[in-house]
């Protein structure tokens, strides 16, 4: 890679982390309050584990295609 370029996947990897916490927040906040949304399988908290996954790879992809990484 050339210096001064920045890769695409850091900012998917950015854009990943932003919506994977807003997510995994919204999960633990409905977890907390009791208040699961209406639908059938609320009992799985899709938002917990979905959002924990993307805040994870968000996290993965961001820390390795970081602006100024030697390699």
């Amino acid at each position: 890679m050339h210096s001064g370029h920045i890769s695409i996947w850091f900012f998917i990897g950015v854009l990943l982390t932003v919506y994977g916490a807003m997510i995994f927040g919204y999960g633990l906040y409905e977890l907390a309050t009791h208040q699961l949304a209406n639908v059938v399988l609320a009992n799985l908290h899709a938002p917990v584990w979905w959002g924990g996954s993307m805040l994870l790879v968000g996290l993965f992809y961001s820390l390795r295609f970081r602006p100024g990484r030697n390699g």
